[in-house]
């Protein structure tokens, strides 16, 4: 008998269709293997897809595995607002305020707009864990930068909120376009770090409603460059409030990212720090692109 299960298509932090990150996430179905579900994410080749295994929620949420191309992650931010999006449209199917996911970092809660705001779905994320600070030479390098275009007054530092990343401070949006990953360097940065996604920022979005313009290089998970990425952007916001580097322990800010791609995509930042104690959270727009059937 052939065994198939039905999925979903999304663009999460995307303000219009075929913009921002896409996600394919699978609603519950017949059992699945762990290869079966790493198979399927290299044959969709998004940079992520996610799989609903529990068609009612449990203590700590809805269980929700999450693969990139190259192998299962613990936590990722576009695909956590996309399922819970699709979990509410197609599981729940009324509206709720908030939907806990639990993922492999634990439970991750994502609340909904009420009727006539902006949208919105947030995300709120783990406490920031912050590791080795690098020095910008190293990573000039693997960017195809000059040292001198990283911005010394900042640290280029690993931060997490459930996956690691490394944060590295720009001077200017030309220098953020003109990046380009030296894959033979990066390899050997990342094998002697805890943190294999890079992030880059600068000040300046790419419109005005953005303050910050960021790109995103996770090749250690197959993923050349990502569109938005809602965890990085998260272990960002706790970089930014850390660092003041708006010169405040608390921002709201909004973030572009995605254009050198074609699939612009705005993030939304919440975060503060007080006496050592953060809040992070991340919001973007979720919109339905497809439903079908898979065949297994």
């Amino acid at each position: 008998m052939d065994r198939s299960i039905t999925f979903c298509i999304t663009d999460v932090f995307a303000s219009e269709k075929y913009s921002g990150n896409q996600l394919l996430t699978f609603l519950p179905g017949p059992a699945i293997t762990d290869q079966e579900m790493l198979s399927i994410a290299r044959e969709i080749n998004f940079s992520e897809t996610t799989f609903i295994l529990s068609e009612k929620s449990g203590q700590k949420g809805f269980t929700v595995r999450i693969f990139t191309p190259g192998e299962e992650v613990p936590f990722a931010g576009h695909p956590t607002l996309g399922t819970a999006f699709v979990i509410r449209q197609e599981l729940i199917k009324h509206p709720v305020d908030m939907i806990k996911l639990d993922l492999k970092i634990g439970s991750v809660p994502v609340t909904f707009p009420k009727e006539g705001q902006n949208k919105l779905l947030w995300m709120e994320q783990a406490t920031p864990e912050f590791g080795k600070k690098v020095v910008p030479e190293q990573v000039a390098s693997v960017l195809g930068l000059a040292t001198s275009e990283i911005d010394s007054e900042f640290p280029v530092e690993e931060v997490s909120t459930g996956f690691p990343f490394l944060i590295v401070p720009l001077k200017s949006l030309d220098t953020l376009k003109k990046c380009t990953l030296n894959r033979e360097r990066y390899y050997y940065l990342v094998n002697d770090i805890w943190a294999k996604n890079i992030l880059v920022f600068c000040p300046n979005g790419y419109n005005s409603e953005q303050q910050l313009g960021v790109r995103v290089f996770p090749l250690f998970y197959g993923i050349e460059e990502d569109a938005a990425t809602g965890s990085g952007n998260g272990c960002l916001a706790a970089y930014l409030v850390k660092n003041r580097y708006f010169k405040s322990n608390d921002i709201d800010i909004t973030v572009g990212q995605g254009y050198e791609l074609g699939r612009p995509s705005q993030l939304y930042l919440r975060a503060n720090e007080l006496s050592g104690k953060f809040k992070v959270q991340v919001g973007g727009k979720v919109i339905s692109i497809a439903k079908g059937t898979w065949y297994l």
